[in-house]
């Protein structure tokens, strides 16, 4: 998968995991009413990639940590996802644990 590929994917996923049209995240992500879908339709579909600034936005309404755009490895993806829901104290024990099956391996 190339870049193009992963980002485009993963942003459609995001957006209907979060049940919002490409238009209103396009707003939301800054960028002009009238070009808002067109813009959102070429990210999914790969044929324009958005820049980090972009991707760090979307992510924000989104709800999703920024590297999930970017990682090819699904289950790294799933694990981004979840670790972005965590709070704070979840995600230092998670880190905790993470670091001590790394030590016992």
């Amino acid at each position: 998968m190339d870049d193009n590929s992963v980002i485009s994917k993963r942003l459609r996923e995001a957006r209907l995991a979060a049940g919002i049209s490409q238009k209103r995240l396009g707003i939301a992500a800054g960028i002009d009413e009238f070009s808002a879908s067109p813009r959102m339709n070429q990210y999914e579909r790969g044929k324009h990639i958005p820049d980090f600034s972009t991707v760090e936005r979307l992510a924000t309404i989104l709800n999703v940590p920024t590297p999930y755009f970017y990682t090819r490895d699904e289950g790294l993806a799933k694990l981004l996802l979840q670790y972005g829901r965590l709070g704070t104290d979840s995600k230092e024990k998670l880190l905790r644990i993470a670091l001590d099956i790394e030590s016992k391996s």
